[in-house]
């Protein structure tokens, strides 16, 4: 993108126009705490173009790239192989230069990218119909939310403890804007099941609850069966929205739609599209048939043209920037076609079978390295059922101990005292994911620096 300079003339000309007395009054809505007083700490000032090129490659080179150590993060975020044809193919450039299809009938071939994105999103999730793609998992989270609303009529939502807690951030954001009355709560290190409040959930549902939101494997790793709070659910009149940050696992786990699940949505990230330093991402969004007109976003169609030739057209449209403006389900729907496409093409390249096998693969990867680091003195598993994610207690505060580990060149998880910083029963929790990225050596690092970290 150019950079177009304005002079002060112009500025003023602009606020003058929006009404506004500074460009400060832009971020009234931005806390104070998180405003810059000053200059960036470490970038240069005033320097040569050389000079402020060599400063910027020496920060860089201070990151430590997953794939330049024994990588065991996760938590929403995971690094799997991603075929190089899968990148080759993305930059081609019809794609890599094709955006939001305004005028649908000339973009066929944007539109059929998405159809079968929405297909293999629909039969992952186990629902009847997917749109083509959100902005990021967390946003998707919220859109349910608000779409549970519209249909029930009802404003307070339970959000389970397993939720991952930037999805609950978010969610909390956006609620200030809506009045809508989330019910949270904090997940426990219990033995067997952590992070698992389904039975309080269940006990929860009332008349006045719109949605329940449950995270399956939830934040700590945790798999379940969501069918009984389901049926609790539609007794009560109200929707289970089932939020899935890894959707690799559904190689393996049942489905959420065939758990009962209203509404699916989550994170496409780990399928095709790399980690990305946090982004771009892509939001996965599915649900029945019978709410397909309150679901946000586009959704492409399949039909046939005036010469009975197959072909494709946007069939709903409820954004913004389109014919329902103001009256949009959602402004926040961003397609994410780059990543979307990439998701698509990798999920073709493994088929069901391919799936599968990956699903199968990193399931037992995570096993053998549960099986390894509960030998390291004074840790142990708190997790009964688990996919390729798992949670530790260690018998000390696991923040240090995750840095003590970097140090060392091993990433050796998330610390839940990171994800839950204001709460002491979780400061000894570690989250360790375990994809089919990790080999058997990588595994043996992780046991040495853990156990030299709690040395």
């Amino acid at each position: 993108m150019r950079y177009l300079p304005l002079t002060d003339a112009d500025r003023t000309a602009m606020l003058g126009v929006i009404g506004a007395g500074s460009i400060d009054d832009l971020f009234a809505d931005v806390p104070a705490a998180a405003r810059l007083t000053g200059p960036i700490e470490g970038l240069p000032g005033h320097a040569s173009e050389m000079a402020v090129e060599r400063q910027l490659r020496g920060l860089a080179n201070r990151n430590l790239s997953a794939g330049d150590a024994p990588f065991f993060l996760g938590c929403g975020a995971y690094r799997h192989h991603v075929p190089a044809s899968v990148d080759h193919l993305i930059q081609r450039g019809e794609f890599l230069t094709a955006y939001t299809p305004y005028q649908p009938e000339i973009a066929q071939g944007t539109l059929q990218a998405l159809f079968e994105f929405q297909t293999q999103v629909a039969r992952l999730f186990g629902c009847d119909v997917a749109n083509a793609s959100m902005y990021d998992g967390s946003t998707a989270c919220w859109e349910a939310i608000v779409m549970a609303r519209r249909i029930t009529r009802r404003g307070k939502a339970l959000l389970s403890a397993g939720l991952h807690p930037h999805y609950v951030s978010v969610c909390r954001t956006m609620a200030k804007f809506t009045g809508d009355t989330l019910v949270t709560a904090t997940p426990e290190l219990t033995d067997g099941a952590p992070g698992d409040d389904l039975a309080t959930l269940i006990a929860s549902v009332d008349g006045e609850t719109s949605c329940v939101v449950v995270q399956n494997p939830n934040i700590l790793g945790h798999v379940a069966d969501l069918s009984e709070l389901a049926a609790r659910c539609h007794e009560k009149g109200a929707l289970l929205i089932v939020v899935v940050t890894e959707p690799v696992a559904l190689g393996a786990v049942r489905s959420p739609g065939e758990m009962g699940a209203d509404i699916v949505v989550g994170e496409g990230q780990s399928i095709g599209v790399g980690l990305l330093f946090g982004g771009p991402y892509v939001g996965l969004f599915a649900t029945r048939d019978k709410y397909v007109r309150q679901m946000p976003g586009r959704l492409c169609g399949e039909t046939v043209d005036a010469a009975g030739q197959r072909g494709f057209v946007l069939t709903l449209s409820t954004r913004e920037q389109h014919i329902r403006r103001e009256k949009a389900t959602s402004n926040i729907c961003t397609n994410s076609g780059l990543c979307a496409l990439a998701f698509s093409i990798h999920m073709s390249l493994l088929g069901e079978r391919g799936l599968r096998d990956l699903a199968t693969l990193n399931h037992a990867r995570a096993a053998q390295a549960a099986e390894r680091l509960v030998k390291v003195p004074g840790v142990s598993l708190v997790n009964g059922a688990f996919f390729n994610e798992f949670t530790l207690r260690l018998p000390k505060e696991a923040r240090p101990v995750v840095r003590a580990m970097a140090d060392r060149g091993v990433l050796g998880g998330v610390s839940l005292g990171r994800l839950y910083p204001n709460v002491a029963a979780l400061e000894k929790g570690l989250v360790i994911a375990v994809t089919e990225t990790v080999a058997d050596e990588d595994v043996e690092a992780l046991a040495t620096a853990l156990t030299e970290a709690l040395a």
